[in-house]
């Protein structure tokens, strides 16, 4: 099935797998196999919001679940079918979350700042925007480090 823990890359140095999860239960599950299948591995999460009242009514859970991974990339929130709700970004996530290796960066300045990382162990994408147009570009700028 298409965007349910899908494995791209596999190999000695890394691995990376992306999910379609943006539900925190659905990401509960994704980061806990992630962590059961990797023991002792960073696991490093970068996730897209989807609608801004799921962030708003979500926080929390949100928050919770991906306080699990040892570091977070925040994307900003993909709108989908609604409007921005005043005070409702990502930001309202990053500071419930738990975690210190923990910041935002626009979907923009994404693959720019993963081209500069070392420490990538296990990556995994999250979110039901538009985070999957990106795929084929981390997959080529992990196997071409």
């Amino acid at each position: 099935m298409k965007r349910r823990f899908e494995t791209h890359v596999r190999n000695d140095k890394f691995v990376y797998i992306d999910d379609y999860a943006h539900h925190p239960r659905e990401l509960d599950a994704t980061l806990s196999a992630a962590k059961e299948l990797y023991p002792n591995r960073k696991i490093t999460a970068i996730f897209q919001p989807h609608l801004f009242s799921r962030t708003k009514d979500l926080c929390d859970e949100f928050a919770a679940s991906l306080s699990k991974v040892d570091e977070l990339i925040l994307l900003e929130i993909y709108p989908a079918r609604e409007k921005p709700i005043e005070g409702v970004t990502s930001q309202i996530i990053l500071d419930k979350v738990t975690i210190e290796n923990k910041k935002i960066i626009s979907k923009n300045d994404l693959l720019n700042y993963l081209n500069n990382k070392t420490d990538i162990d296990v990556l995994i994408t999250v979110g039901a925007g538009d985070i999957d147009t990106k795929i084929n570009e981390i997959k080529n700028l992990l196997n071409k480090n």
